[in-house]
């Protein structure tokens, strides 16, 4: 078995006039949420073999304090995260199948649908991973990702 671990972005702060959403930071009830669901990671021993991050600022930030919990794992910034589909996120999960533990930090609706998609086999009206939440699937080692394929293994929100 292998294991993707969903993380989406804790709370950020609106956007000021003029800044683009990239740009948005976390707010100081994200930062909170950031840390309490590194804690979570933790007491759990779900540290990642790998992370890939949106290049978002909120998501840095969510990541550089959850691994402020976990500590330091190999990571690097997947520009495809930003805005993905549930497709897109399939297919940088498949191109990391050999990592035993990922994790993703992104956003929704891609990472809340992606979680529908690949539990019940169905993305369509799922809603329910507020920011800051964190799902956990179990998948064979050897299987592609395809709907259905995986099961929810934990799920966490601050």
């Amino acid at each position: 078995m292998r294991e993707l671990i969903l993380l989406r972005h804790a709370h950020a702060e609106p956007a000021a006039l003029g800044q683009a959403d990239l740009d948005r930071a976390l707010s100081p009830d994200g930062v909170a949420e950031a840390e309490s669901a590194g804690r979570w990671l933790a007491e759990h021993g779900l540290v990642p073999d790998c992370v890939l991050c949106s290049p978002s600022r909120r998501t840095r930030e969510t990541l550089e304090t959850v691994l402020g919990a976990i500590g330091y794992v190999e990571q690097r910034l997947e520009p495809s995260i930003y805005e993905a589909t549930p497709g897109t996120l399939i297919a940088l999960a498949d191109a990391h199948a050999q990592v035993g533990r990922l994790m993703i930090v992104g956003h929704n609706p891609g990472l809340e649908q992606l979680v529908a998609l690949m539990h019940s086999g169905q993305s369509g009206d799922y809603r329910g991973m507020p920011p800051g939440a964190v799902a956990v699937l179990k998948l064979p080692a050897d299987a592609a990702i395809e709907p259905g394929i995986a099961t929810l293994d934990a799920f966490w929100w601050p």
